[in-house]
Order: C-alpha cells, then sequence, then structure tokens
C-alpha cells in the first residue's frame, strides 16, 4: 500500500509539474490553409467601334492635263509668259476668285481672242481684195454694205455657233446654275479641232494654249487699233500704211 500510495503521489506531482511547465510555453500557432476558390467574371468584350470612314472629297477630274488648283492664280490656268507673268491688273484672276468664275473669263478671252484673230485677217484680206458681194472701202463699212439675206444668213451662222458653245460647255440655266459652266469642260475646247492640231500631252497643250492666248491678245489690241483708225479717218489699213510712210519720208501725202 506505501508503494502504490508513493506511486499515485509521484504521478500526480510529475502530473502537476508538467502542466505547470505547459502554463510558461507559447503556443505554436496553428495554420488553417482554407482553399478558397474564387470565379472572377471577365466583363464581356464589347466590339470595338468601327472606325468612320473618311469621305471621299470629290476631286475635279484633270481637263486636257489641267488639275484647277485654288493655290494658284487663274486656278492653274496656262497663258502666264515672261516679261509680264500674270498681268491682271484689275485682279480678275487673283487667289480666292471661284473656279466657275475663273473659267468664264477664262472663256471669254479665248473665244474673244479666237475672233479677233479672224477679224485682223479680214480686215487686211478683205480691204485688199475686195470681197463678195460687191464690198470696198475700210472693213468698218463693209457690214452695212450686205445684201440683208447674206447679212441673215450670216446673223444665222452665228447663232447656230454660239448654240453649240453653249449646250457643250454651259449648265443649262436655272435659278441656281446661272451662269455655270461644266466640271469637265475646259475653257475654249468646243471639240472642234478638223486639222487635228490638238496635242494629247498635257506639257504641249499649255504650250499651244498659252501660244493661242498671246496670239489672240495681240489681235485684240491690234483690232481695236484698226477699229479706231478707221472710225477717225475712213481710210483702210494700207491706205493709212502709205499716207504716214509718205508723211515721214518729207513727201506731201495729200498730192
Amino acid at each position: 500500500y506505501f508503494q502504490l500510495n508513493m506511486s499515485f503521489r509521484t504521478s500526480a506531482i510529475l502530473t502537476t509539474s508538467l502542466a505547470t511547465a505547459a502554463a510558461f510555453v507559447a503556443p505554436v500557432p496553428t495554420r488553417v490553409v482554407t482553399s478558397l476558390r474564387s470565379t472572377i467574371e471577365e466583363p464581356p468584350v464589347e466590339p470595338s467601334p468601327a472606325t468612320p470612314e473618311t469621305p471621299v472629297v470629290p476631286v475635279v477630274p484633270a481637263i486636257n492635263g489641267w488639275v484647277p488648283d485654288d493655290s494658284k492664280a487663274v486656278w492653274g490656268l496656262p497663258g502666264a509668259i515672261a516679261p509680264t507673268g500674270l498681268f491682271d491688273p484689275a485682279g480678275f484672276c487673283q487667289v480666292g476668285i471661284p473656279l466657275n468664275d475663273v473659267k468664264r473669263y477664262r472663256e471669254s478671252e479665248v473665244m474673244h481672242g479666237r475672233v479677233a484673230m479672224m477679224a485682223a485677217v479680214g480686215y487686211l484680206v478683205g480691204e485688199s481684195f475686195g470681197g463678195p458681194f460687191g464690198l470696198t472701202g475700210p472693213a468698218n463699212d463693209q457690214l452695212a454694205q450686205l445684201p440683208a439675206p447674206a447679212l441673215a444668213l450670216f446673223t444665222l451662222m452665228i447663232g447656230v455657233a454660239e448654240t453649240f458653245r453653249a449646250t457643250k460647255g454651259w449648265v443649262e440655266p436655272s435659278t441656281s446654275s446661272l451662269w455655270t459652266l461644266r466640271e469637265t469642260y475646259y475653257p475654249g475646247d468646243v471639240g472642234f479641232d478638223p486639222l487635228g492640231l490638238k496635242p494629247t500631252d498635257a506639257a504641249e497643250f499649255n504650250v499651244i494654249q498659252t501660244k493661242e492666248l498671246q496670239n489672240g491678245r495681240l489681235a485684240m489690241l491690234g483690232v481695236a487699233g484698226m477699229c479706231a483708225q478707221e472710225l477717225c479717218n475712213h481710210k483702210t489699213i494700207f491706205e493709212t500704211f502709205m499716207f504716214y510712210q509718205k508723211f515721214y519720208s518729207g513727201v506731201n501725202p495729200y498730192e
């Protein structure tokens, strides 16, 4: 009994000692691993907005190699040469003038130049050799000598030619398109070229066009001088030439 009692007491002391010692030992943290599975919903991919298409700016097509350029005087039309270059003191065709107005001005210049070139030849030839219907004297007076039927036929021919030119190059007149030339019409190019002299190369066309303009401008000035001279002295061109030739030679031109 004594031994059992001692064993019991020894066990109780050891148990109490272990419990007391355990009270001073830091607790070991327990790591609880928890596996969490989160489902992240990705936002729906929205289709990228379509890139707006750049509107196509209509380009005026090239006409006889000429493409209108609003940064240039006369929109880039040929006709300016040295030494004067662009001679436009009145500012009819400077930068900023609408394209249609510039084309109308050039149309007028080309057509009046052509008429003046024919008139210059007509003055000299008609006064030198005479014409049909017994036309004589200064060219200024010959139109009044035409018989009425011939004058009517002449007027009709001019009307037909002008009507053809109008339908070729001009937009049908309305309240919104009065005095408007067609976009595809080159000023003065009515399509009449029976000898096939019109170049197909753009550079050559510019040269020919410039020559025509320069000769037409000179002819307009020349015909204006011829007309004014005949209105003043009522003599033909060659009669006036002979008069001043005698005068400057010291010969009395009235004898």
